[in-house]
Parts: C-alpha cells; structure tokens; sequence
C-alpha cells in the first residue's frame, strides 16, 4: 500500500447511524433496550445505526432517550469525544469568551451519565416489579 493510499477510520464522513451508534455504546445501552425505549425491534435499531442520514422525527426521539442533542448526535466527532475522555479535563475546564458551545455540549462527565442511566434502569425495574406484584 502506498502513502496516499492510507485510509484513516477516523476521517470518515458524518455518518448519524454511525454516531447513534457510538454514543449508545459510550452510555452501555445495548441495542433491545434503545429499541424497547422507541417502540422498535433490535433489529430495526440495527438498520438505523447503518444509516448514513436518520429523519428528523426518529432522531428527535434516539436523542431523548439516549439523553443527548439532536445536534451532539449529527455533529458528533469520535477524536473530540476520545480526547475529552482521556484528557480527563472536563471538571477543571474553564470557558473562554466565545467558546464553541458544540464542544462544550460534547464534554460528557461519563460518570453523571452512568449514574443518570443506572438511575433510569432501577426505575424501571422497581416499576416492573410493582406491576408484577399487583398482577399476582
């Protein structure tokens, strides 16, 4: 292979599938519970993260439950998530005058996030088990 002929993953085109995709595993949300929460099927969630462009109805909806912008998900940048994760910097940042508001919505705290989801799960899970003490 020659050196113009290098391909480099992370140049690849803006791919919303892809970014769903990306996220969702960022937030350890497996693909039947994204579906369970949307109405869908595993599979139809699998076709989706395979879209190159998802309408805006479906997204708005991906967006609500994976708890993120419409705006975080399509203009999401796997090297600026990479860096902000092992920079580790998000909790002593400070924000310039004029800051890129994008790149300040980008910067996760991954452990608020886990505690939001893990909160979300047993939630669920206790409403669950009230329905299934009431049924019996």
């Amino acid at each position: 292979m020659q050196n113009g002929d290098n391909l480099n993953i992370l140049e690849e085109e803006n791919h919303v599938g892809h970014n769903v995709q990306r996220i969702r595993v960022y937030l350890g949300i497996k693909q039947d519970v994204l579906a369970k929460e949307l109405g869908l099927s595993q599979p139809q969630i699998s076709l989706i993260e395979q879209q190159k462009e998802i309408d805006d109805p479906t997204l708005t909806k991906i967006s609500g439950v994976l708890g993120v912008s419409v705006d975080v998900i399509r203009k999401f940048n796997i090297e600026k998530a990479i860096y902000n994760i092992c920079s580790n910097n998000y909790k002593d940042a400070t924000i310039n005058e004029g800051a890129n508001t994008f790149a300040i919505a980008q910067q996760l705290n991954p452990l608020d996030k886990i505690v939001e989801l893990y909160e979300r799960l047993l939630k669920s899970e206790r409403e669950k088990l009230e329905i299934s003490l009431r049924n019996n």
